[in-house]
């Protein structure tokens, strides 16, 4: 798991990386929840999400956000970090021009910028949104898309609220098509205390199911226009787009 540093907007960002064997190998981004509340790529759940991951064959990459441990900038309310998740996607570009799969995820604070993230980075198929904070951030840039989620929340989350992921879930899956899951995990904290087993298991499950669907279908984002991201700014890439009904893995529900 060795240390890199990326070229980020503000400077420099910090980043662990495990880098699979095989050239072909999915990818994805993991990213932390709020940075002034303690949050970062250390943080339990992304370390959960980041073994996970490992186990099923990815490269990973998680980054500290701008101000954080070796990051260099300071803590921008979102917009900043949003360019660092960007900065940090292109560096996986370069290192994995051969992937399979892009894939993105994050907790708290950092499924805020993911989902920002896949609205504008078509390439991204997958996402993952751990405890969303649906009713603390904006969530009215969404648009109908192509990508997969999975949306987890803890039943006893004090922070954010499970009514208000099931609902962001809900709005996610309202599309034709839309291929979108909810998983609510009974008397989970915030930060899955005690419950991180489960956590784990609902992840690896979708991992590995996502892996056998996306292994059958035909790549709507062709290699070579992930390759020429670089001549496009944030604003000008166009959402391809197109969602669908809330699917429950019913294992943890109470």
């Amino acid at each position: 798991m060795p240390e890199v540093i990326i070229n980020g907007p503000a400077g420099r960002l910090e980043g662990r990386y495990h880098q699979n064997d095989n050239p072909k190998s999915p990818v994805i981004l993991l990213l932390h929840p709020h940075p002034l509340y303690g949050g970062t790529m250390n943080n339990k759940v992304v370390y959960s999400l980041y073994r996970r991951f490992v186990e099923n064959g990815f490269s990973v990459l998680r980054i500290n956000f701008r101000g954080v441990g070796k990051s260099q900038g300071k803590f921008d309310n979102g917009a900043g970090e949003l360019l660092d998740a960007t900065a940090a996607v292109n560096w996986l570009h370069d290192q994995n021009m051969e992937a399979s799969e892009y894939w993105i995820a994050g907790f708290s604070f950092g499924a805020w910028i993911a989902l920002q993230t896949v609205m504008r980075r078509p390439e991204l198929e997958n996402y993952i949104l751990v405890a969303p904070p649906a009713s603390k951030y904006d969530f009215n840039f969404i648009v109908p898309c192509t990508s997969a989620g999975l949306v987890i929340q803890g039943g006893k989350d004090e922070i954010t609220k499970e009514s208000d992921s099931a609902k962001l879930a809900e709005k996610l899956a309202a599309r034709d098509g839309a291929d979108v899951i909810y998983q609510a995990i009974h008397g989970a904290d915030h930060f899955f205390k005690d419950h991180l087993k489960e956590f784990e298991e609902v992840v690896d499950k979708h991992i590995k199911h996502r892996l056998v669907v996306d292994s059958t279908k035909v790549r709507k984002v062709k290699r070579d226009r992930r390759r020429r991201r670089k001549k496009k700014n944030i604003s000008e890439v166009k959402p391809e787009r197109n969602h669908f009904p809330v699917k429950s893995l019913a294992a943890f529900e109470a």
